[in-house]
């Protein structure tokens, strides 16, 4: 029972570690002077109240102070995919001399004769012990 409560985790836990080492996503950032304003994953940053008085400011100066980043954190994208003809002759050997003795070692239990499974106990009157006074300490 435990065992095979291990496994399943084990395996969902390599599931879940192989999905999230594959999956790339996109971080933004929007920053106005050196002040982090917002930063959003999957979806765009929102814009300081600045930016819009800074395009009306910008037909004067050219100067900006808000400024986004965005910063692409990218998955592994080469999965090595192996197949059972790539492994090498000694591999092969290996496994099969293991699945060989592994299932050979394996040996059926003989039926054992229970000489009591029909017995049914004689009805009890009384309770000897409480009847006689003695008790297991």
């Amino acid at each position: 029972m435990l065992k095979q409560f291990l496994h399943k985790t084990f395996s969902a836990f390599m599931a879940v570690l192989v999905l999230f080492s594959t999956v790339s996503f996109t971080v933004e950032k929007h920053f106005c002077g050196d002040v982090l304003i917002d930063a959003a994953v999957f979806t765009e940053a929102q814009k300081c109240k600045m930016e819009a008085f800074e395009k009306e400011q910008s037909k004067i100066t050219k100067k900006h102070c808000c400024k986004d980043e965005l910063e692409v954190v990218k998955g592994q994208d080469k999965l090595k995919r192996s197949q059972f003809e790539d492994i090498t002759f000694e591999q092969h050997v290996f496994v099969f001399s293991f699945i060989y003795s592994y299932t050979n070692s394996l040996e059926e239990l003989p039926n054992l004769i229970v000489p009591h499974k029909h017995y049914s106990p004689p009805i009890l009157i009384d309770d000897i012990q409480v009847l006689d006074e003695v008790f297991l300490i």
